[in-house]
């Protein structure tokens, strides 16, 4: 190649990152996750799908009559004297919801909220203006294709190989966590009942 056709050559391309576009497919996938939950919760399908989160590195399922509307995380306004798991208020379409902070709640460490955490808000039924805070929304699940786990010795025994102190595993085999799934890919899940969380005494009194 002659100098003249190397001035011609095409130099190094640098690109700017699609944050739009990866932001309009967030959309589409939360609209479309909101019309596949719409019609799930009608007929047999709503006996069978959950809504799968993920929060810190464990997954859980939601009942879909228990779930609410899944919004970004905007702003939480903190109130003093709660527990660190009670991350405060934020508004929801003129309502004040209370965020619960639900891997620390259930003894874990602290979210980091980044960019796919998700506010998942309770069901008007359940008569609480609760939220819990997910670190991502997975989609829906069908729970007729998993594997109920039975028995709390292999609980307990799954624990302890995860390094779970005693308290940690009385606190995952609370009723309101207290199913477990295994899917296709030999995934663990736990069944999250959102209409016993709010009845949890703990739950209910986030003052120090």
């Amino acid at each position: 190649m002659t100098q003249s056709d190397s001035s011609l050559a095409p130099g190094p391309v640098f690109t700017k990152p699609d944050r739009a576009g990866r932001r309009s497919r967030l959309r589409e996938f939360q609209g479309q996750l909101v019309e596949r939950m719409q019609a799930a919760r009608t007929g047999v399908d709503t006996r069978v799908n959950r809504l799968g989160v993920m929060v810190g590195d464990t997954r859980w399922l939601v009942s879909l009559q228990h779930a609410g509307e899944i919004v970004p995380v905007s702003a939480i306004t903190p109130v003093p004297l709660t527990r660190d798991w009670f991350l405060g208020l934020t508004n929801i379409r003129g309502n004040l919801i209370s965020v619960i902070d639900l891997a620390r709640f259930h003894g874990g460490k602290m979210t980091t909220i980044d960019k796919d955490c998700r506010i998942l808000s309770f069901a008007p039924g359940l008569s609480s203006h609760s939220a819990i805070l997910v670190s991502r929304v997975m989609g829906l699940r069908n729970i007729a294709e998993m594997t109920l786990q039975a028995g709390e010795a292999g609980e307990a025994e799954e624990a302890g190989e995860a390094g779970e102190t005693a308290a940690e595993v009385d606190e995952a085999e609370a009723a309101w966590a207290a199913q477990r799934y295994v899917d296709n890919e030999s995934q663990v899940w736990t069944g999250l009942d959102l209409s016993l969380i709010v009845q949890d005494a703990r739950f209910l009194h986030v003052g120090l």
